[in-house]
């Protein structure tokens, strides 16, 4: 598959949701050039006119957004289950699962992720290079965790079942090493286990990770190679302060957000992502290990007091659902989530607009629909602002163009 150059493109006739967290815009038109770059959005009666071979799409009164933008998945697996079972699959066709995984995440109107854990670089650049079609891609590879933490499935004898997710180190030396090596094997972002977790078999959420100390040696040793985001997955409270004072670009999760923690996430300007998603939907006992489970059930109330008070605070948060623990393909379900704790749908959207390409760094590329952005979009049915729940389903997504290019149209023009 060779990569698509983008060409001139005019949507009219749309409502604009811009993405900056501005009202919408009615009877809006859209101007990409040849380059996939946006010269116009915004009211048609100041749009330029039309030139002389520009492909057009009528929008039809539907709403033209930007791109969306999930900040944490897990591309390379299915499943929670499969994640400590990924010794009983072929390897190589669990290659092409992983492109029909980008491909449904993409098609639902995410053209940007950030995989944390997983996810080789290679699929990036298979991406870049136009060898399969998905999101663009920054992955932090593996997951850095300390003996007996969220990222370490070895068993007793010593196999691995989840297949290399974890990169383990237990003293500031080593974590400095594991650094290194995830940066040799081409990390975007670092992701660090600041506590336990629900799907890892030997820790509990409350559990502490890795130390503040050993959280800053990450953080210093980035700074010494040109600096890289750190993520840490924190769900109880005493990580998540480890994680904040130790100077981490975002906290995963962040369940026990207590107002300790939201307070020092406001000073330092941390974000949260709060993976609503894994929290409320697909607990399912029938598929989830019972340790699994358990733990899900106990923090869901947990979750819903501590981010309703992030959101009500003003904490800087960013879109993201921990796709795999839910369903690939499914990822602005979490946007519904969102709106159930406090936002409005305005404030839902720019999580995963501005906000997620301002976590990723990639703000002043994509992330809005304005002039000088690169044309990452989508096109929704309906009214989102009225009803946020038909972003969720991406039959609704008629849709997608990266950098100007179509990657999904079901309007047959």
């Amino acid at each position: 598959m060779s990569s698509q150059q983008p060409s001139s493109l005019r949507i009219t006739n749309a409502r604009l949701i811009d993405g900056t967290g501005a009202a919408p815009v009615e009877n809006a038109t859209l101007v990409v050039d040849a380059e996939g770059l946006i010269t116009h959005a915004g009211p048609a009666a100041t749009a330029p006119d039309a030139q002389p071979g520009v492909r057009t799409i009528d929008a039809g009164g539907r709403t033209l957004l930007p791109g969306f933008i999930d900040t944490h998945v897990h591309l390379g697996v299915e499943s929670a289950r499969q994640m400590v079972r990924r010794y009983e699959q072929d390897t190589t066709v669990e290659t092409f699962r992983t492109a029909e995984r980008l491909r449904a995440t993409l098609d639902a109107g995410v053209t940007t992720v950030r995989d944390l854990g997983g996810l080789p670089a290679g699929y990036r650049t298979a991406v870049e290079q136009g060898l399969t079609t998905g999101p663009r891609i920054h992955t932090a590879v593996r997951i850095l965790s300390h003996t007996g933490g969220h990222a370490d499935f070895a068993t007793e004898c010593g196999f691995d079942p989840s297949s290399g997710m974890g990169e383990i180190a237990d003293t500031p030396d080593e974590v400095r090493l594991a650094v290194r090596k995830l940066l040799r094997s081409g990390a975007d972002v670092i992701k660090v286990c600041a506590t336990g977790g629900m799907s890892s078999p030997y820790d509990h959420p409350d559990d502490e990770g890795l130390t503040e100390d050993e959280i800053r040696t990450v953080v210093e040793e980035l700074a010494r190679h040109g600096g890289r985001p750190v993520a840490a997955h924190a769900q109880g409270t005493a990580g998540i302060l480890n994680a904040i004072r130790g100077g981490v670009t975002s906290v995963e999760h962040g369940y026990g957000m207590s107002a300790q923690a939201r307070e020092l996430a406001g000073e330092r300007g941390t974000f949260v992502v709060p993976t609503l998603s894994t929290v409320f939907d697909g607990i399912d006992k029938a598929t989830m290990e019972p340790y699994h489970y358990e733990k899900k059930i106990r923090w869901s109330g947990i979750t819903k007091e501590n981010i309703s008070a992030a959101i009500a605070e003003g904490v800087k948060i960013a879109m993201g659902t921990d796709a795999a623990m839910v369903p690939h393909g499914r990822n602005l379900r979490e946007l519904t989530h969102l709106v159930a704790l406090g936002m409005t749908p305005l404030q839902a959207i720019t999580t995963g607009t501005r906000s997620a390409a301002e976590l990723l760094g990639l703000d002043t590329e994509i992330g809005t629909l304005e002039p000088g952005k690169r044309a990452d979009l989508v096109l929704c049915e309906g009214d989102p602002l009225a009803d946020i729940a038909l972003l969720a389903d991406p039959a609704n997504v008629v849709l997608v163009a990266q950098g100007g290019t179509l990657r999904k149209n079901g309007l047959g023009t």
